[in-house]
């Protein structure tokens, strides 16, 4: 389980607590923390103690960006030996109690998305009407650029074989935010990747601040035409 952190103090260790009381055999979590202002780190530290051999911290000297810390956590699951690799926020924004079905699903599938876009699967009903239309209007703008077969293209909830990350070309990957999930999507199929997509509740955070920003936005716009093109001769 790969959790890259930003100022989620509050949030890591109820979800840790939650994450090991899956009884999920093996399960062990690296947290990548970005030299976090409100003490993750320290905390990320503390757990590392309550949970010897299951957790492991990364620290990082500044605020590098959600897909380089993925990048790294995926390299460093891989050194480790993981068979299965697993993204997700450390908010609560993505229901934990789906990671048995995501296992089951490993058995015939390369890479499993937790999808908001597929029968089954909503968003928090408090989210106001600009939230709903940037992530329904950026899956329908990154799937008509790309040709993306995944319904929810910007879906943080994944989980990977560890013959599929191997098989990409990590150090290709450059996008970050929500732009960096499209593009490791945009990869997984020209890899001709098996994909699965579960519905999920995906719940709005009860605690901390969403990273999103216009930065983030912008990117993921431009970003989408650069993979298309960086990716042309592949598949």
């Amino acid at each position: 389980m790969v959790m890259p952190t930003y100022d989620e103090a509050q949030n890591l260790p109820p979800m840790v607590e939650r994450l090991f009381s899956l009884g999920i055999s093996d399960l062990r979590v690296l947290v990548v923390d970005d030299n976090s202002p409100d003490g993750t780190g320290e905390v990320a530290e503390a757990l590392k103690v309550k949970y010897p051999c299951r957790l492991e911290v990364i620290h990082r000297q500044a605020k590098k960006g959600l897909g380089t810390a993925y990048l790294q956590g995926f390299k460093w699951a891989l050194e480790q030996g993981a068979d299965a690799i697993v993204e997700m926020d450390t908010d609560f924004s993505h229901p934990t109690e789906c990671l048995h079905q995501f296992l089951e699903c490993m058995r015939d599938y390369d890479v499993v998305v937790g999808s908001r876009y597929v029968s089954g699967g909503r968003v928090d009903p408090h989210w106001g009407w600009w939230r709903r239309f940037l992530s329904w209007g950026g899956n329908v703008y990154a799937r008509w650029v790309t040709g993306l077969q995944v319904r929810d293209a910007t879906a943080g909830f994944k989980c990977f074989s560890r013959r599929a990350l191997e098989g990409l070309d990590l150090s290709k990957i450059r996008s970050d935010g929500y732009a960096f999930q499209v593009e490791v999507a945009y990869a997984c199929q020209k890899k001709g990747y098996r994909v699965a997509e579960l519905p999920i509740f995906f719940t709005d955070r009860t605690s901390g601040k969403s990273k999103m920003s216009l930065k983030i936005v912008w990117e993921a716009w431009w970003r989408v035409w650069q993979m298309k093109w960086r990716y042309r001769h592949e598949g």
